[in-house]
């Protein structure tokens, strides 16, 4: 295809109120999309479960995200920091690495993860981030007593929302 014939369709999309186009010539095929400027994009929870996993899975090893910079995905605060207009116990808060799915357990009738109280390790499994239909596993990443769960099973996790305070 020309990049000409691709120029025009970039035009074409920009002038247009159409979110998404797709052109195929022979065996060619171009797909075009755009995210409308100045609207936040927001996901409807999903109306049904998804399908369980085996009994015996375990989430697969998964590239880890990254967080930014500016601050690591664990942060140490005193008090006085809020999550959801709630005031967090002192400790480190770990933070969603993703935009996904939070699962407490490997499977529905599963026991979680961890619950408010136990003793964790660093690079314990605390939970799942299902994104994509791939299963990202939460990490401590740091060792200590799990102060406050914030999120609970089922639940849409934004980028980083704060999930879990260890102390």
């Amino acid at each position: 295809m020309d990049l000409r014939k691709i120029k025009k369709l970039i035009d074409l999309l920009e002038e247009s109120n159409l979110s998404e186009i797709e052109i195929k010539e022979g065996e060619e095929s171009v797909r075009l999309s755009r995210v409308p400027t100045g609207a936040n994009a927001v996901m409807p929870a999903p109306q049904y479960a998804p399908a369980p996993a085996p009994a015996h899975y375990i989430a697969p090893e998964a590239p880890r995200a990254v967080a930014p910079a500016a601050h690591s995905a664990a942060e140490s605060h005193g008090g006085g920091a809020k999550a959801g207009g709630r005031e967090l116990p002192d400790g480190q808060v770990l933070r969603s690495p993703m935009v996904g799915t939070y699962y407490a357990s490997p499977s529905p009738d599963a026991p979680p993860f961890i619950k408010v109280g136990q003793q964790v390790k660093a690079g314990q499994t605390l939970g799942i981030i299902e994104a994509m239909k791939m299963f990202n596993p939460i990490e401590a990443e740091v060792s200590g007593t799990v102060t406050a769960i914030l999120v609970e099973t089922g639940q849409p996790v934004e980028f980083d929302e704060p999930m879990f305070v260890i102390s």
